[in-house]
């Protein structure tokens, strides 16, 4: 396929989208983005103002009173309008998700496919899990039923390393059961949702106030937290943010789902067939860059098959090549920042100092053309213990860190042990009972047999325990129950 075409150079300055229109901020606080390919500012982020964010929210319940009270069949036409935009413009979002993350382009292609997938979810979960229960009878002449009503306004913060698919774990379902929303976007990353929000006016045209859009960083999320009319809130990011973000909701008597971030192990066994996996287990580390929570971290080699599997991996890994994600051929993209790239190169260098060597140094990596890139090139560190900061923090970049265990329980005592993180763990094998094994102990929510990213499709919930994930309902299929709230009703007549 030939290079894509990029949209524009410059984005200037971002607006706020409130009650259906764009509104330019007042404010004078201002973020740069970036295309991390260039390392070059491409637009300007305003964060909202308290009052921009009071507008956004009040909007938001005045849309409410009208929306909950649109028949179901009517909303879910505009997640049919949705999807069919997303498909129509579905080169140019994965074209904008690139020049602003910097992932390939390829990976920003499932990105938006994952995207519609939920939006498809959501339609066939408005018609399938919100019908209620009734019951005749259950005392003489008296009857019992149970509903699902939408609850009213609900905040959206979305992270950097996902900025289209992860917005849609929850929006469509929103929608689809009768709220309203304040989204905020990331930041660092918030060209896609801009651009979608500029389809949407066009294409979709939900009601005014229905979604709407603010910008700004961690003072805009505490306002939304805090706000009386907010009913709960969603979040995706790292786990010292999620855990406050939990217990701030917890303190304004929020519902809150909040994801945070992970530690994940792959786990190799003796009899796994390492050269029919091999890229699926190098993808798993350094796709993405390594920026996202179902990233591979720790490569755990079970007995024997160390040796020869990290000789692999590390000979393989040196094929990876990095360049611009919109560039054929580029196998691995830029870190989304500098400070990012720079947070990858100080646990390389702190894991040196704890005893680790280098299998394979990224730090060193330039990309002709692209000099001024946030660029690191894949890493591996063998000689890791489960002692060491690398083998037990969340690294979040293009880092392996390699740990030899001797048998099964090992490395399951490391995974549930080691951290308390527990998004996911896989597993290569060729014994079933292996597999069963750790599928049952393994203390994660997502867990892998042979694959080497563990992703949830849209209609089951994404998973995430301990650490990784604060709350009751899970993103994906579960925000139906999150965002409803049931109504019972006894009646005699």
């Amino acid at each position: 396929m030939s290079r894509p075409r990029e949209l524009q150079q410059s984005y200037g300055r971002l607006s706020l989208y409130i009650n259906g229109q764009w509104v330019e901020s007042a404010s004078q606080s201002l973020h740069p983005v970036y295309d991390p390919a260039k390392g070059e500012v491409i637009g300007e982020v305003p964060f909202a103002t308290g009052e921009e964010i009071d507008l956004s929210v009040t909007t938001a319940a005045e849309a409410f009173q009208k929306w909950r009270e649109l028949p179901l069949p009517d909303r879910v036409q505009y997640l049919y309008r949705m999807k069919e935009s997303f498909e129509r413009h579905y080169e140019d979002l994965a074209i904008i998700n690139t020049q602003n993350h910097g992932k390939t382009i390829h990976e920003s292609r499932g990105d938006v496919r994952r995207t519609i997938e939920n939006i498809e979810a959501a339609i066939s979960a408005a018609y399938t899990l919100t019908k209620g229960d009734h019951m005749d009878l259950i005392a003489s002449g008296i009857d019992a039923s149970a509903l699902k009503e939408p609850l009213g306004v609900f905040g959206i913060i979305c992270p950097f390393n996902f900025p289209l698919m992860i917005p849609f774990w929850f929006i469509p379902y929103a929608i689809a059961v009768g709220c309203t929303l304040v989204v905020k976007p990331s930041e660092i990353t918030p060209l896609p949702m801009d651009y979608v929000m500029k389809i949407f006016e066009k294409e979709v045209k939900l009601p005014a106030g229905v979604l709407n859009m603010v910008h700004g960083g961690k003072e805009t999320v505490e306002k939304i937290v805090s706000d009386k009319t907010i009913q709960g809130i969603t979040f995706v990011g790292s786990t010292p943010v999620a855990k406050q973000l939990y217990r701030l909701a917890g303190e304004h008597g929020k519902r809150a789902i909040s994801n945070g971030g992970a530690k994940n192990s792959i786990v190799v066994m003796p009899d796994a067939e390492v050269d029919k996996h091999l890229q699926t287990i190098i993808s798993s580390f350094f796709g993405n860059t390594g920026q996202r929570c179902l990233a591979g971290a720790n490569l755990l080699g079970v007995g024997e098959i160390k040796d020869g599997l990290v000789s692999k991996f590390v000979e393989a890994s040196k094929l990876i090549r990095l360049g611009p994600g919109l560039e054929d051929g580029t196998d691995m993209g830029p870190l989304v920042t500098d400070k990012a790239r720079g947070r990858v190169i100080q646990y390389t260098e702190r894991g040196l100092s704890e005893g680790a060597h280098v299998l394979l140094d990224g730090r060193g990596a330039n990309v002709v053309g692209s000099e001024g890139g946030f660029f690191l090139g894949p890493t591996v560190l063998d000689g890791v213990t489960p002692d060491m900061t690398i083998a037990k923090e969340e690294v979040f970049g293009p880092l392996t860190s390699v740990l030899h265990t001797n048998d099964l329980d090992e490395a399951i005592e490391i995974i549930n042990g080691n951290t308390n993180f527990g998004n996911m763990a896989c597993i290569f094998t060729t014994n079933g009972r292996t597999a069963r094994e750790f599928r049952r102990r393994v203390e994660a929510g997502n867990i892998g047999i042979n694959l080497g990213v563990a992703a949830p499709i849209a209609f089951f919930p994404f998973g995430g325990r301990r650490d990784s994930f604060y709350g009751v309902l899970h993103p994906q299929i579960d925000t139906i129950d999150f965002f409803t709230d049931r109504k019972f009703i006894v009646s005699r007549w």
